[in-house]
């Protein structure tokens, strides 16, 4: 599992011990493997340590979600709570709640409180939440959103131009749809992250790995691949009605129908569940030979607990 190092930009965390930090991982070439953590609406820290246990063996580092269906714990806090536990947090961070002023008054924070990685996300309209009536904000997008943390780390300013006073060692990185199309317009907002600054790309669940192939082959022709680090994002289905309704629900899950007819024809629910399992295990072995691809994002929907097995399954949780 990375770990933060200590050094003269994060002091802070300096009783984070590990040989390698996720930024390292990115600069040096690493097989990147990561996962999503997603907090729950809760304080007890029994449970929390529990969820944090089946995330430990996760090599690279791991996504706090924010509030993506709901009210759940900060992930700002929850990073920190990561952090203690040993666990290098990629803090999410969604546009949808937050104008600017918030915006970079909570990445302050998570730079002086050891937080070295952000996932820059516009998030899920309110209307997919459990609070549709709650309002929204977008003030920035999740692309202006990473020029922001760019501009932060490097030239040590906000945008009112009002000087940070010491570091701001936080590395940038956002989401991107392999299966948008046409793949013109794919590449088209995938490059304006990259430009924007973007140095790694989490991408949403694959269940077609030929289909995300078309894609990453369009990125490698468009120069992308050597210029930001792409991370397939896959997720381990529970059942066909499980993935019905995430289809249904949500545009980014293309769940292919020879999948749901997979895990129909498996049996009753917990059989379904272990197909789920290797599905999304094959699915992995398919990614893992794709050149170009740095790495691996395990979306665990808050399932948590499949991850271990995931890991173990596939041959990542030795990857470094």
């Amino acid at each position: 599992m990375s770990r933060h190092k200590a050094g003269k930009n994060n002091e802070s965390v300096s009783t984070v011990k590990n040989e390698k930090s996720f930024h390292d991982q990115l600069t040096g070439g690493d097989f990147i493997v990561t996962a999503e953590y997603l907090p729950k609406a809760e304080t007890a820290v029994t449970a929390i340590e529990a969820t944090l246990q089946t995330l430990g063996g996760v090599p690279s580092a791991v996504n706090v979600a924010d509030n993506p269906f709901g009210v759940g714990m900060s992930s700002l806090a929850a990073s920190v709570i990561l952090i203690r536990s040993a666990i290098e947090p990629i803090y999410q961070i969604v546009t949808r709640d937050r104008n600017r002023i918030a915006i970079q008054s909570d990445l302050l924070g998570a730079a002086a409180l050891g937080i070295r990685n952000v996932l820059c996300l516009s998030g899920y309209h309110q209307t997919l939440t459990d609070n549709p009536e709650s309002a929204n904000v977008y003030d920035l997008d999740s692309t202006q959103l990473v020029a922001l943390v760019k501009m932060m780390r490097e030239k040590g300013e906000l945008l009112s131009g009002e000087k940070i006073s010491g570091p701001f060692p936080v590395i940038a990185g956002a989401v991107a749809n392999p299966f948008l199309r046409p793949l013109d317009l794919g590449m088209l907002r995938l490059m304006q992250k990259v430009e924007a600054g973007a140095d790694f790309i989490q991408t949403h669940a694959v269940f077609d790995a030929g289909e995300f192939g078309l894609w990453l082959d369009a990125a490698k022709q468009a120069g992308i691949t050597g210029k930001t680090a792409i991370l397939a994002g896959v997720f381990p289905l529970e059942s066909a009605e499980e993935a019905v309704a995430l289809a249904e629900k949500y545009t980014e899950f293309q769940i292919p129908a020879p999948v749901v007819e997979r895990l129909k024809s498996a049996g009753d629910r917990e059989a379904q569940k272990k197909e789920g399992l290797a599905i999304c295990v094959e699915t992995i072995d398919k990614l893992k030979t794709m050149n170009g691809l740095r790495g691996i994002h395990l979306l665990s929907g808050g399932k948590e607990e499949t991850l271990s097995a995931i890991l173990t399954a596939s041959g990542l949780s030795g990857k470094r």
